[in-house]
């Protein structure tokens, strides 16, 4: 386990975490707590602090108002974000692939091959934030078309993210988003 803690640490992984961030990590959410357990020794890896519902509830108002910025943000700035996420997950990729080994109980190869696949998202991602073309749709009426435009989906919250897999997804809905007639 020694050389999880170091992991754990590079990380900034602690013992007890805040699992609630609204433009910084909330210290005390008042929901419950989830352990994250190593199904190899059963042993617990770190806590998480939930939130309650009203938590929840800023959280929610505090992303919706960062997406009114967000979705007016030209596609290629989006993908810059997203293009540093990847830096970030190759950076710390043999890291983060020990923890899916903690946490899942996969061998160390598969572990970082689960990051590996972020990183492929997020470079799919950057590659479609200039790609956004979106179609041209004829109309019954004379000198008028209609046209299709990509937007960012929006904020997205999570429940019982261990049931969840979203890797790359985000990644992907964060710079392309979905499409809407215009």
């Amino acid at each position: 386990m020694a050389v999880f803690h170091d992991v754990l640490q590079r990380l900034g992984i602690e013992e007890v975490n805040s699992g609630v961030y609204r433009g910084e990590w909330v210290r005390q959410p008042g929901g419950g707590e989830l352990v994250s357990i190593n199904p190899s020794t059963a042993e617990p890896v770190a806590r998480v602090l939930t939130a309650s519902r009203d938590d929840y509830d800023a959280a929610v108002e505090r992303a919706c108002a960062a997406f009114e910025r967000w979705r007016v943000t030209p596609p290629p700035v989006r993908g810059e974000f997203v293009r540093r996420i990847g830096l970030a997950l190759r950076e710390h990729k043999r890291d983060l692939g020990r923890l899916v080994t903690l946490e899942l109980g996969k061998i160390a190869s598969e572990g970082e091959g689960e990051v590996q696949e972020m990183i492929d998202m997020c470079d799919f991602a950057v590659g479609l934030s200039r790609q956004l073309y979106g179609l041209t749709i004829a109309s019954e009426r004379p000198r008028h078309r209609m046209f299709e435009q990509w937007h960012p989906l929006g904020p997205v919250g999570l429940k019982n993210h261990a049931k969840l897999r979203f890797r790359g997804t985000a990644a992907s809905v964060g710079v392309v988003g979905t499409s809407s007639g215009g």
